[in-house]
C-alpha cells in the first residue's frame, strides 16, 4: 500500500485550516447580524474600538452638558419670571408714590398707601428669595443659602455671593446660571449704595409719620423707584439674553447627539445587508471547499489503496 505523500497532507492541513477559518467568518457575521454590533472585542479591529471608545466618552459629556442646559434653562425661566413680578410690584409702588406726592392726598390715604407699600415690601423680600424647581436660592449666587436677610430693626442685607457662577453646557460653552441678587436688587442712587428694600421701606416710613413732609419724601421716593425699575429691566434683558443661548444650546446638542449617534453607527453598528452578502458569499465558499476537498480524499484514498 503506497503512503500519503508530504504535499497531500499538507493539502489536507491547508484545507483543514481554511474551511475553519470560513465557519469561524461565518459564526462571526451571524453574530454581527444578531446583535447588530460589528465589533465584539476590541481586538478584531482596535483602531475602531478605539473610536468607539471616543464616541462614548463625548456622548457621556455631552449627556451631562444636557442635562446642565435643561437645568440652567429652568433656572433662568424661574429668575425671570420672579424679577418681572418684582417690576410689576415696583410699577405698582411708583404709582402709589405719585399718589402719596399728590398734596390733596390727606392723612388717611397716606396710612392707606403705606399699608399697601408694607405688603409689596413684604412681596418683595419674598421674591428676592425665590428659589428653583429644586429647592436652590436663585439669587444667591454661588451660596446655598437664602440670597438675603433681614434683622430686628426691619433692614435688609444681601447674603449671597457677588457671582453666580457658570455651568458648562458644551464644548468650550460656559454659562452663568443667573444673577446674584446684589445686581437685582441693589444700585447706586446719586453715587450711594441703596437698594429696592431701602426705598420702599423708607417711603413706607415717611408716610407713616416718619418724615415732617410726606409729600416731599414720596418725591424723593421716586428717584430711587426709578433706578430699582432701571435695575430689574436691565436683568430681565440679561436672563433673557442667557434663555435664549440656552435654548441654541440645546439646538446645537441636539445636533451633536445626532452626528455622534451616526458616528458611532457608521463604526460600530452592522450593515445587515453587506453582513447578509458577505456571510451568502462565506457559505458558498465553504460548501465549495468541502466538495472539493471530499473529492480530493477519495481521490488521495483511492490510490493509497491501490
Amino acid at each position: 500500500m503506497s503512503s500519503v505523500t508530504n504535499s497531500t497532507g499538507s493539502f489536507f492541513n491547508r484545507s483543514l485550516a481554511q474551511m475553519a477559518d470560513l465557519r469561524s467568518g461565518i459564526e462571526r457575521t451571524r453574530s454581527q447580524i444578531a446583535t447588530g454590533r460589528k465589533i465584539e472585542r476590541g481586538s478584531q479591529d482596535p483602531a475602531a474600538a478605539a473610536q468607539l471608545r471616543s464616541v462614548a466618552q463625548r456622548e457621556a459629556l455631552a449627556s451631562v452638558e444636557g442635562d446642565n442646559a435643561a437645568r440652567l434653562g429652568q433656572d433662568l425661566g424661574a429668575a425671570a419670571t420672579e424679577v418681572e413680578a418684582v417690576t410689576a410690584l415696583l410699577q405698582r409702588a411708583r404709582e402709589l408714590a405719585l399718589q402719596a406726592a399728590n398734596a390733596p392726598t390727606g392723612a388717611d390715604g397716606r396710612q392707606a398707601i403705606a399699608a399697601e407699600l408694607e405688603q409689596l415690601s413684604q412681596e418683595l423680600f419674598s421674591r428676592a428669595n425665590g428659589t428653583s424647581l429644586t429647592g436652590e436660592p436663585l439669587f444667591a449666587g454661588q451660596s446655598s443659602g437664602v440670597a438675603f436677610t433681614r434683622d430686628a430693626a426691619g433692614v435688609v442685607t444681601y447674603a449671597g455671593t457677588p457671582e453666580s457662577g457658570a455651568v458648562p453646557v458644551a464644548p468650550g460653552t460656559a454659562i452663568e446660571r443667573g444673577l446674584p441678587g446684589n445686581e437685582v436688587f441693589q444700585f447706586d442712587l446719586n453715587g450711594t449704595p441703596s437698594s429696592a428694600f431701602a426705598v420702599l421701606g423708607g417711603l413706607t416710613a415717611a408716610l407713616q409719620g416718619g418724615a415732617p413732609d410726606p409729600v416731599a419724601a414720596a418725591n424723593a421716593a421716586l428717584e430711587g423707584i426709578d433706578a430699582a425699575l432701571d435695575t430689574t429691566n436691565r436683568a430681565t434683558t440679561i436672563l433673557g439674553t442667557r434663555m435664549a443661548w440656552v435654548d441654541q444650546v440645546q439646538d446645537q446638542q441636539g445636533d451633536r447627539k445626532i452626528a455622534l449617534a451616526e458616528r458611532r453607527s457608521r463604526v460600530g453598528d452592522t450593515d445587515i445587508g453587506d453582513a447578509i452578502a458577505r456571510l451568502q458569499q462565506t457559505m458558498t465558499a465553504l460548501e465549495a471547499s468541502q466538495a472539493a476537498f471530499a473529492r480530493v480524499s477519495a481521490l488521495t484514498l483511492f490510490d493509497a489503496l491501490r
